[in-house]
């Protein structure tokens, strides 16, 4: 966690500084649905996992 409600996150080793001021009890070790460099929700781990599978699926189908 960073001051001011900002939180550096990594995605498949990309890192970004994001804003955490709209989800409340932000730890590190959360999943966090991210849009536009803003934290909407927190989700549990399973439905990271499962959503994180499915962009990866999504993406293979888009390059063949």
């Amino acid at each position: 966690m960073l001051p001011d409600n900002m939180a550096k996150v990594t995605l498949d080793g990309v890192s970004k500084i994001i804003s955490t001021a709209l989800v409340d009890d932000v730890k590190p070790g959360d999943y966090l649905v991210l849009h536009v460099g803003y934290a909407l929700a927190k989700i549990d781990p399973e439905e990271a996992e499962r959503t994180l599978e499915l962009l990866r699926q999504a993406a293979l189908g888009d390059a063949a």
